[in-house]
């Protein structure tokens, strides 16, 4: 359970990821004990299940130690019977065996196109709300479903916020298929060679091999120095190559950021 006593909104002013003139912003208090990391990932998940999700929802479930929690969550709430009628789609193999251990009842797009919520975590979020996701390797599913929903809520402790993408210095994934995975993470390093950008391909810890995703591809990692400046057009450049399927920015499609911070809980609201 949360380690909440209570949740009293008042003014957004500390919170630099959301300003204190949006009018969309809810900020809550915890009690004064330090969290761990994985207990304030605990609290976001739970407030986005308790606050988002109810019964004959189809649901996007996304990938990653965050929504771990929240697809528990649902799993509890469908056992004490609280929600009905909820179908899961799932955007990684192991979020797809967790569901199904918990019971929650699966399908997929081509069943059902369009969904009514999609709830993930993110590797970074900017001030607009934009995100890179996907370090995981679960980047191009987790595109697929969230680009298929009517809203995306997005769950992260204050870690993942950032001033501008790529802005935590650590990996912004691509995708790219296997064969000559070279050459394409040279283009790609090209690219932005202006922002300092280095690429290395996605390697399993253990063994050291290349990372393989659940689509049978590679994943090369892009660390940039600098910020890399218009989105949209560092999105377009990147699609534009050969070689890539997918990158992990995903651009104006968040509606909501659930931000769980040691001494309280921040909502943003696209």
């Amino acid at each position: 359970m949360c380690k909440v006593k209570r949740c009293t909104l008042f003014s957004a002013h500390l919170n630099p990821l959301l300003p204190s003139t949006n009018p969309t912003m809810e900020t809550g208090f915890f009690s004064s004990s330090i969290l761990t990391q994985d207990e304030l990932k605990k609290i976001a998940a739970y407030k986005a299940v308790d606050q988002h999700v109810e019964s004959g929802m189809i649901l996007g479930l996304g990938s990653g130690s965050t929504v771990k929690h929240a697809v528990d969550r649902i799993g509890e709430l469908l056992q004490l019977g609280k929600l009905h009628n909820i179908i899961g789609i799932t955007t990684s193999e192991n979020t797809h065996q967790q569901a199904l251990s918990l019971g929650i009842p699966l399908s997929d797009l081509d069943v059902h196109p369009v969904l009514d919520l999609a709830i993930d975590g993110a590797d970074e979020v900017d001030p607009h709300l934009n995100l890179v996701k996907g370090r995981c390797g679960s980047l191009l599913r987790e595109k697929m479903v969230e680009g298929a929903c009517k809203k995306f809520v997005v769950i992260v402790d204050e870690s993942k916020l950032v001033e501008h993408l790529g802005g935590s210095g650590l990996a912004m994934p691509v995708e790219v298929v296997p064969f000559c995975w070279k050459f394409t993470a040279k283009m790609l390093q090209d690219l932005f060679r202006d922002s300092g950008c280095v690429a290395k391909l996605k390697c399993e810890e253990e063994s050291g091999e290349a990372f393989v995703t659940d689509n049978g591809n590679y994943i090369v990692d892009l660390y940039f120095k600098k910020d890399i400046g218009d989105l949209r057009a560092a999105s377009e450049a990147i699609l534009r190559l050969a070689g890539v399927v997918e990158h992990g920015m995903f651009l104006d499609m968040a509606t909501t950021v659930i931000v769980a911070r040691e001494l309280g809980i921040t909502v943003k609201h696209k």
